[in-house]
């Protein structure tokens, strides 16, 4: 395999604070307080206005309005509120001395993904940014990653998927590329197995098996 696709959110970062920081911001504006953070750690992955209809019952016009509250608060300084999974640097590196061709597949927007890692300095390591879009035309797994595959010239057997939920998993089955689910992120081994994950990894270096 030559081509590399990495999910940001709890494959190469840990963004907990900063997501349900945005979530509870945008949940008060609602009058929905949230005593237990880690309740919202089910946003971490899915496209946000899915999750605030899916976890809240809010209609279509309610999910535009949490996720334009979500960024108030994550443009102000929830975006940064997010640390760097430790040796997620180190791989990087190694895959791109490989010779391996390194891709962002995220649902976050794209312009937040580039900010991110360019504040984190992981952006050198990428050949390509493929994020959602602001007007949430395209946001969906499995859209983000058949564009990063149009806009590289990926063939399916040349590449494999790497993120922590089934969201990862299923898009990378709807591609029909190989997938590899993470365990040190949000998801747990039960849910990427259900979804079909091919290969399992306990942490960031065991990636680099792949890479050989």
């Amino acid at each position: 395999m030559n081509y590399f696709l990495f999910d940001l959110d709890g494959t190469l970062t840990d963004p907990g604070l900063g997501i349900t920081n945005s979530v509870m911001y945008a949940l008060r504006k609602f009058g929905i307080e949230t005593e237990d953070r880690s309740s919202l750690y089910k946003f971490i992955g899915p496209p946000l206005k899915d999750s605030f209809m899916r976890f809240y019952s809010f209609t279509d016009e309610q999910g535009d309005l949490a996720v334009g509250y979500y960024r108030e608060y994550f443009r102000a300084g929830g975006i940064f509120e997010n640390e760097v999974y430790e040796d997620i640097p180190e791989l990087l590196k190694k895959l791109k001395e490989k010779g391996k061709k390194v891709v962002l597949a995220t649902s976050k927007p794209e312009a937040f993904a580039i900010e991110i890692l360019k504040h984190f300095g992981l952006y050198e390591y990428f050949d390509f940014v493929a994020g959602a879009t602001m007007d949430e035309t395209r946001n969906k797994k499995a859209d983000i990653i058949r564009y990063a595959m149009e806009e590289c010239g990926i063939e399916p057997p040349d590449a494999l998927m790497i993120g922590d939920r089934e969201h990862d998993i299923i898009g990378a089955k709807a591609n029909a590329i190989a997938s590899l689910g993470v365990l040190y992120g949000y998801g747990s081994e039960e849910e990427l197995r259900s979804a079909g994950a091919d290969y399992i990894a306990a942490k960031p270096m065991d990636i680099l098996g792949f890479a050989e």
